[in-house]
């Protein structure tokens, strides 16, 4: 057991430094390339970040174990348990690392407009993902209709966030690097090439430390007789959304809160869209007590998210909210 600790803390050492290395590349890259802050946080970042999130359920689905029914549970828990953790415990701990400057009456101010698109495409997603539950196994022409719908809402996202880049640059929203890149700290210049080397150390980094410290996790939960499905639902996505998590309070401690929620928003809607869909093809997808459970939570939070979204940003004490609600999921579930 103390291994597997020790395990545990070398992984999370490793993703605290690939966030580092993530972030600064993927400012430099978005001040070269003169996009939002919008497009880098909620595509570039949160699509980068969720890799560790998204392999799980595919891993899994495409035999991870030698059990049909586990890997089913698996992949239905991790699809499911990455919006989750991000909707409540990610927002929750963001405005945590930020409540010491700012003030239990502060705000946090991303750019609104992005901000609002992102939970408004979630919610509609995560709806349909949930509707699909109800609908029975043989009927899979409807549940294909079902996952080609969320497929097409994603790229609908896709197109309708790089459409709003430029004039978000026009008023002030570009992406902006204020420190040098890390690369060039060793002599190399800062060229696309250099940016683009970093961001990929970053990434690899980010899936192995991640990769990892799932194993980590995974050695503690079967010692400690943790269902599999549980596992996913809760233990998977806490060691998985670490990326986005650490990103997140990174960029809000230093003020770029479009950035800091672009990261977590877009994450949600790229799991809320294309696993799901995957999900509803490969799985069951059966409202279980535990996983409806899960899927009301994580609407509750992201409707509680666009309730707060006003023009003057969303304070900081109705984000603690979001960690209520994690809270009360735990409650309701290891209740059972």
């Amino acid at each position: 057991m103390t291994m597997l600790f020790l395990e545990l803390a070398l992984m999370l050492a490793i993703i605290l430094i690939a966030s580092e290395l993530f972030t600064n590349a993927l400012e430099h890259l978005g001040e070269r390339l003169g996009i939002s802050e919008g497009v880098t946080g909620s595509l570039f970042a949160a699509v980068g970040t969720a890799l560790p999130e998204t392999t799980v359920p595919i891993i899994a689905l495409l035999g991870g174990t030698t059990s049909r029914a586990v890997n089913e549970e698996i992949g239905v828990g991790a699809i499911l348990g990455a919006p989750l953790m991000l909707a409540t415990l990610s927002t929750c701990l963001m405005t945590v690392a930020i409540l010491k400057s700012r003030g239990l009456r502060g705000r946090i101010m991303p750019e609104r407009s992005g901000f609002t698109r992102d939970l408004n495409f979630f919610l509609i997603a995560f709806l349909i993902a949930c509707a699909a539950m109800f609908v029975p196994h043989h009927a899979w022409e409807v549940r294909a209709l079902f996952a080609v719908g969320l497929v097409a809402l994603y790229i609908v996202y896709v197109i309708s966030t790089f459409k709003a880049s430029a004039s978000l640059v026009e008023s002030g929203h570009a992406t902006e690097a204020p420190d040098a890149l890390f690369v060039s700290r060793v002599g190399l210049p800062t060229t696309l090439g250099t940016i683009i080397l970093q961001f990929l150390i970053g990434i690899v980094l980010l899936v192995g430390g991640a990769k990892g410290f799932i194993h980590g996790v995974e050695g503690v939960s079967s010692a400690l007789g943790i269902s599999a499905l549980l596992l996913s639902l809760i233990i998977i996505p806490i060691a998985t959304e670490l990326p986005e998590k650490v990103n997140s309070i990174l960029w809000a401690r230093r003020g770029k809160d479009t950035l800091a929620f672009g990261n977590i928003t877009g994450a949600m809607v790229f799991q809320g869209t294309l696993l799901p869909g995957i999900g509803i093809m490969l799985t069951p997808w059966e409202p279980r007590v535990e996983v409806l459970t899960g899927v009301l939570i994580t609407l509750a939070a992201a409707a509680w998210l666009r309730f707060n979204a006003k023009a003057n940003g969303v304070a900081l004490w109705a984000l603690l909210g979001n960690g209520v609600l994690y809270a009360v999921y735990l409650a309701l579930t290891l209740g059972r």
